[in-house]
């Protein structure tokens, strides 16, 4: 005989206490959620430090992922080389002709450039990256774009340093960790960078799209002079990134400036390079007093 589907407590006190500690163990795990919802919207570095912990704990983790996901990306970009080498040969013996005229004008422009640097005494002072290290995990599906590398505080890595690979920028430290970093993303919608047409110098700036790809927006909004194929990179503006950083390639135009493609994808990065800040902002507490000034 089948038991009964009336699972009512009766008259058992324990069944009924049971039952109503459950209720209140719902309830007041609902508005504890409420609770820290609410906080993490009213206050966004609330929780940094469970982050850097999280971090922290999942490096390791996180850096074994990384050499699996850039392996199983080279193995299926192979295969899809193998099929496209007649395509891809003929194009490539193009772009070295091409690259073979650029390379030499590029040549008299760097000895002109130190000609005329020699003869104003401008000297480039280039200091040397932070940290190499390995970018632990970033996320590519999601509006907020952020990314883990593998060196923090201990490695000399600090808040607003821009991150970069080889191909171009990644984005800038935005919280550090003992041995940890969260990077805030080129891509992401809250990360403006500064730019700069590599060819002529036309100003823009860059505000990240949920889809992983860059609005491009021009300084001086009027008849558009983009192309499709045109190369952006740092302009040194604001004094976070020194110039000529590669950042994005235009893909398609808007009336207003562009939507391109980064250079540097984080998925598809293994290391990265930690920069220093190109121009510290001078600390208002270490700025000596005027002459004669009281101290309050």
């Amino acid at each position: 005989m089948p038991p009964p589907n009336d699972r009512r407590p009766g008259f058992s006190r324990k069944a009924q206490l049971g039952i109503f500690t459950g209720y209140v163990a719902a309830i007041l795990g609902a508005l504890a959620g409420v609770v820290l919802i609410v906080l993490a919207i009213l206050d966004n570095g609330s929780f940094a430090f469970l982050r850097r912990g999280a971090a922290e704990a999942m490096a390791p983790v996180g850096a074994a992922g990384t050499v699996a996901r850039t392996g199983s990306r080279s193995f299926f970009q192979r295969i899809g080389d193998y099929f496209d080498a007649a395509d891809k040969n003929a194009a490539l013996r193009r772009e070295v002709q091409i690259a073979r005229v650029q390379q030499i004008r590029m040549r008299a422009l760097a000895a002109e450039n130190r000609r005329l640097k020699t003869l104003l005494g401008v000297v480039d002072r280039a200091s040397p990256p932070v940290a190499t290290t390995r970018l632990v995990a970033s996320t590519s599906a999601s509006t907020r774009r952020f990314a883990v590398i593998g060196a923090g505080a201990n490695q000399g890595v600090a808040v607003r340093m821009p991150v970069r690979t080889a191909l171009g920028l990644v984005g800038r430290v935005l919280e550090v960790g003992p041995n940890t970093a969260r990077v805030l993303l080129v891509t992401d919608g809250e990360n403006v960078v500064p730019l700069r047409r590599a060819r002529d110098g036309i100003a823009a700036f860059s505000e990240g799209l949920a889809d992983g790809r860059l609005r491009l927006r021009l300084i001086d909004v009027g008849v558009n002079p983009l192309k499709r194929g045109d190369v952006f990179v740092t302009s040194g503006s604001g004094g976070i990134y020194q110039p000529g950083i590669p950042v994005a390639q235009v893909e398609s135009l808007t009336p207003d400036g562009a939507i391109a493609r980064i250079l540097s994808d984080p998925a598809a990065s293994e290391f990265v390079i930690v920069d220093r800040v190109f121009q510290e902002l001078p600390d208002p507490a270490a700025t000596p007093a005027p002459a004669g000034s009281a101290a309050p």
